[in-house]
């Protein structure tokens, strides 16, 4: 917004999680609405995910460098078209690195070799349940980057799904970061407020960009 009665500013969540607003500018949410739009398409393109119990999530989902389906990666998308997934650029493994030194210090990024990016679209009755990202053998923070619709993100704690938690806005271009003490904290998006993404950006819905470091042995 161009007038806040109480301007956003970084604000530590929880040990090791933090929110930046405005991270991205206007020129790198287009650039990366783009891109997401090209790595969209198929092969391995955008798909809805099915758990293991029947059910479908209400968002849907592209990988990049690894494939996740749950609850593990693959080299192909065995829930899908069986492609092999598309790789991971490099200059998503810079943002990652500059995204973490901005949160946590350029320290905790000194060693986050980022080679998995998960990429949700959400509508507007999309959902994601309270979750903890714990299929990757690495424990580097994770990096979530925000295009489109405001959400509303729920970041609990590392023990169960349910209180406390914490309820923080997520707009397009907002960075969230969690490492260390908090890699392992449940989290969730229960609600997205639908038409409230930038007019100038082009997008109806909400994007979220994942970046992980899986720790698996290299693919090459």
């Amino acid at each position: 917004m161009d007038s806040e009665l109480f301007p956003r500013g970084r604000t530590e969540v929880a040990p090791g999680a933090v929110h930046v607003p405005d991270w991205l500018d206007a020129g790198a949410q287009r650039q990366l609405l783009e891109a997401c739009r090209a790595w969209s398409r198929p092969p391995a393109g955008l798909r809805t995910v099915r758990t293991p119990g029947g059910g479908t999530m209400t968002s849907r989902q592209v990988c990049l460098g690894w494939h996740w389906y749950p609850y593990g990666y693959a080299r192909t998308v065995v829930d899908g078209d069986g492609s092999p997934v598309k790789p991971f650029p490099g200059r998503l493994a810079d943002l990652g690195r500059g995204a973490v030194a901005d949160a946590l210090g350029p320290e905790a990024a000194a060693a986050a070799a980022y080679d998995i990016a998960l990429i949700n679209f959400y509508d507007a009755d999309a959902r994601m349940g309270m979750h903890r990202d714990s299929d990757e053998k690495s424990a580097a923070p994770v990096v979530s980057l925000s295009l489109g619709d405001t959400c509303v993100f729920r970041f609990g704690n590392t023990e169960s799904r349910t209180r406390p938690y914490t309820d923080v806005e997520l707009r397009s271009g907002d960075l969230f970061v969690f490492g260390g003490p908090s890699r392992s904290a449940y989290h969730g998006v229960p609600r997205v407020h639908a038409g409230t993404a930038p007019p100038e950006l082009g997008l109806t819905g909400r994007l979220n960009i994942t970046l992980r470091v899986s720790g698996f042995p290299d693919r090459s």
